[in-house]
């Protein structure tokens, strides 16, 4: 029942359909409208400018860190005092309240269920319990983005790119990682996930007709 209370809580946190609400506050539009119809942070960029986009991207990215880093541990903390619980037990727990966040944006209940992608929340939520990954990653999308103007293939590269850091920091660099076996399971299956989330934009990828990233409103 305690988990189940995590859950919830971190599912309802992922669900603030940011880029929905300011949107509607700043022009009285519903982002999933207009542009690539995607509520995220870079649809919202391109119809309001880059500021506002900025704060969407930023703000759902905390949602995520929010989950993993504060409602976990207090979780932790206030359910179970008396237990001397192991690393595993913490880290699973911040793994399932961030991925519930991440399901939250992506299915959020004050929307009907239509959210945006993921990308920024599944980041917020793995900086939590893997910073050095998310960085690494982070540096992938914006090489990516640069050359080649598209978000879409910077955001799945980034995805792909969190288990392959994982893997050579773990077995080419000797860097012991905690929870390595939980945390590549987990990272390889979120992979998949978000590329299952951009499934449309990498047929358009192939198709040659997505949208490049131009010049953004101010």
């Amino acid at each position: 029942m305690q988990l189940l209370l995590v859950v919830l809580l971190s599912y309802l946190v992922g669900s603030i359909p940011t880029s929905i609400i300011v949107t509607r506050c700043v022009k009285g539009i519903d982002i999933r409208s207009v542009g690539s119809g995607n509520a995220g942070g870079t649809n919202v960029a391109r119809t309001l400018g880059w500021h506002y986009g900025a704060f969407v991207i930023l703000f759902d990215g905390a949602k995520g860190f929010f989950a993993s880093a504060v409602i976990a541990p207090l979780a932790m903390v206030h359910l179970f005092p008396f237990l001397d619980l192991p690393l595993h037990s913490i880290v699973l727990s911040q793994i399932l309240a961030g991925s519930a966040a991440v399901a939250g944006h992506v299915w959020t209940v004050f929307a009907n269920f239509r959210g945006g992608k993921g990308v920024s929340t599944a980041a917020g939520m793995m900086l939590a319990v893997s910073p050095v990954e998310v960085l690494v990653s982070l540096l992938v999308f914006a090489i990516v983005i640069i050359i080649s103007r598209y978000v879409s293939l910077g955001s799945v590269s980034a995805a792909v790119a969190f288990p392959l850091v994982l893997i050579i920091r773990e077995n080419v660099f000797g860097v012991r990682i905690a929870e390595y076996h939980t945390m590549l399971v987990v990272s390889l299956l979120l992979s998949v996930f978000l590329v299952y989330t951009h499934r449309a934009n990498i047929k358009r990828l192939i198709e040659g007709r997505e949208h490049r990233l131009e010049r953004l409103r101010s």
